[in-house]
């Protein structure tokens, strides 16, 4: 006997999960590189599969996950909190520890008012399509960061994506839009796969020109570049005419959780009518704990931005030393071009087998052909850590022929 029309037609929505099969096909080859579980972690190195590798594919840029003052802040306010909050923000979830984070990080933004959301994510996504409404237009760099992507799909506003850090391309499309619909330009003021900054002054200029407001997601930013370690913006001087940034925890501060900074009355709207902040349970105490030990870290010790910088530069230099394809990385975020999907993988997992680990990106995150190994570095990596990635790094692109012995690129990506 059949199953009910019903039934089949019900299962059919697991159809395309059933045909997907290309994470399995990788897995069988050996070369799948997602999903690593780490089995333990001092920061700079990690255990995976029994082994220790240096870790240079972590967002962890100061250095502070493993740093004892962090952990100890997160313990210390676990016997006077709980473990969690168990409601949000709006109702029950609500600490003086989070008011108190929201304060400091306003302050140290030089904003007027912050509001905090459970993750980075939902502070792109909650923030935008909260301000963004059925009359308005977003402008949206085609490289943005997907929780941007998502913000701009779920709000009613209309969206325009512009050339990547295109400014003539966002001119244009300015200039065709509606003069009288509202309007905000939204972009990462670190694009998370190249490492490069933003074009800010001019984004502030076009800004100013059409009456546009400008919201950076400065996750990549925050703690690692600018005055202070406060953004992309501050780099230029020009953090008062930004609108709105946002942040996340999950870097530079070494926890969980996001942020959002701007004027008092338009913090205020976000925080009452954004869905991902009302309907979310809050940061738990630990959480929030950490973050306020690492800002107090990130204003007192200069030193660990000031080393994120020499070693930005100077494994960019090396990289390119010999060979290989660094886009245009600014910061230390630093991309290494290999082309095909699966030389990718099988460049991975050699790095991997000398002791490296990195992040294996391939299409759609980045152009077809255009496969990299992204790495990305901290204040903490010793001189010696870094040879040996270098050293690792060179080992296997010989192999496979992606660099020559002299210091130049075999790799065609055009």
């Amino acid at each position: 006997m059949g199953q009910p029309e019903a039934d089949i037609d019900l299962k059919r929505i697991f159809k395309k999960a059933h045909d997907f099969t290309k994470a399995d096909e990788v897995k069988k080859m050996g070369l799948y590189p997602y999903f690593k579980p780490l089995q333990a972690t001092d920061g700079n190195t990690v255990q995976i599969e029994g082994r220790e590798v240096i870790m240079a594919g972590s967002n962890n840029y100061l250095g502070l996950t493993n740093d004892p003052r962090t952990i100890e802040a997160a313990k210390n306010v676990l016997d006077l909190y709980g473990t969690g909050c168990t409601g949000s923000r709006y109702l029950n979830g609500t600490l003086d520890l989070h008011l108190e984070l929201e304060d400091k990080l306003a302050t140290f933004m030089r904003k007027d008012s912050c509001v905090l959301f459970s993750t980075g994510y939902q502070t792109n996504e909650g923030s935008i399509q909260t301000i963004a409404g059925r009359n308005d237009i977003i402008f949206s760099d085609r490289d943005n960061h997907a929780c941007i992507v998502v913000g701009t799909q779920v709000s009613n506003a209309k969206t325009i994506r512009y050339r990547h850090n295109d400014m003539e391309n966002l001119r244009m499309q300015l200039e065709k839009a509606d003069p009288e619909a509202g309007k905000i330009i939204v972009t990462d003021g670190v694009f998370s796969m190249s490492g490069v900054i933003a074009k800010i002054p001019e984004l502030v200029s076009l800004a100013k020109e059409f009456n546009a407001g400008l919201y950076l997601d400065d996750a990549h930013a925050i703690g690692v570049i600018g005055e202070g370690g406060r953004g992309s913006a501050s780099v230029f001087n020009l953090l008062d005419e930004v609108d709105l940034v946002s942040g996340t925890f999950s870097k530079s501060f070494a926890s969980l959780g996001g942020f959002l900074v701007g004027d008092r009355e338009v913090i205020e709207f976000i925080r009452h009518h954004s869905p991902a902040h009302i309907f979310s349970a809050s940061m738990p105490p630990a959480n929030v704990a950490t973050v306020l030990k690492a800002l107090e870290i990130l204003q007192s010790e200069p030193w660990r931005m000031q080393r994120l910088e020499e070693i930005s530069n100077y494994m960019r230099e090396e990289l390119r030393n010999l060979g290989f394809n660094v886009w245009s990385s600014q910061t230390p975020i630093i991309p290494v071009v290999i082309g095909d999907m699966f030389d990718c993988f099988k460049f991975w997992k050699e790095l991997f087998e000398e002791g490296v680990y990195s992040n294996a990106v391939v299409p759609p995150a980045v152009p077809q052909g255009q496969a990299l190994l992204r790495t990305s570095y901290m204040a903490t990596h010793t001189d010696e850590q870094l040879d040996r990635i270098l050293s690792a790094f060179r080992k296997v692109g010989l192999k496979h022929g992606i660099i020559d012995k002299n210091g130049r690129s075999l790799l065609n990506t055009d």
